[in-house]
């Protein structure tokens, strides 16, 4: 999986306050400075003003005005389950790749074996991996070795006769009926920093499956550079409060 920013709103925190400050000033914010926007709140620096109107707002709940900052991202090689897991977020918008109008009949299918095409979950090679809702703890190597075994060749066989399927004049969004659940794709999502942080909630915690978890912390990352002083508080004092922050 590979994660990239595509875009996003330039200088967010200023936005984000500006439209607070919007709230409860009697002047009109779009006509006047920065700075005087910012005039009554405490902080010697704008950074410091900027940090404490951001606390606030988040400590009161006041999560409006954060979202009106945007940011895009381009998402590699997750796997449909990841993404029909993501997809279930209102406010976010999606673009996927389409089974419909994209082939895989140039795939090679020993190819997927070796991880092209297809995501391989961890618990499949990990003796020691532990799921949710899993039957049993640590297996042995023998145990392991017959997973890897069964999968693998699973999602060959899925592979070739998808292929052999587009052979017989089967359209491509038929034909992909067989294909694994844990087939790649790629998406392009765009979400506010509202979102971000509610979505954060629900695919960062320790319960989330782990590849949205690993997709959200990679965009937690980036969201770390991009609104510093929201995600800071954040992750100090909010991070893992489930729903909190749903719209």
């Amino acid at each position: 999986m590979d994660v990239h920013l595509l875009e996003a709103t330039e200088d967010p925190e200023r936005v984000i306050c500006t439209a607070a400050r919007n709230d409860y000033s009697s002047s009109f914010v779009g006509e006047q400075s920065f700075e005087k926007t910012m005039e009554t709140v405490d902080g010697e620096t704008m950074e410091e003003k900027k940090r404490t109107l951001i606390g606030h707002l988040l400590g009161h709940g006041h999560y409006g005005p954060f979202e009106h900052a945007h940011a895009t991202f381009a998402v590699k090689g997750i796997s449909r389950s990841c993404m029909a897991q993501i997809t279930r977020h209102r406010h976010v918008s999606f673009d996927i790749q389409s089974q419909r109008y994209v082939a895989f009949d140039d795939v090679d299918p020993e190819d997927v074996r070796a991880g092209e095409m297809v995501v391989v979950p961890p618990s499949v090679s990990d003796a020691d991996w532990i799921g949710r809702n899993q039957r049993d703890g640590a297996v042995t190597e023998e145990t392991i070795q017959e997973r890897e075994q069964i999968f693998h060749d699973s999602i060959v066989q899925s592979v070739e006769q998808y292929q052999q399927l587009l052979d017989l004049g089967l359209p491509p969004e038929d034909a992909r009926f067989v294909l694994p659940i844990g087939s790649k794709v790629n998406m392009v999502m765009t979400l506010n920093a509202r979102m971000l942080m509610h979505v954060a909630d629900m695919r960062a915690a320790a319960d989330s499956q782990w590849e949205v978890r690993d997709m959200t912390e990679q965009v937690l990352d980036f969201a770390a550079d991009w609104c510093p002083l929201t995600f800071e508080y954040y992750n100090e004092n909010m991070k893992g409060r489930k729903n909190r922050l749903a719209p």
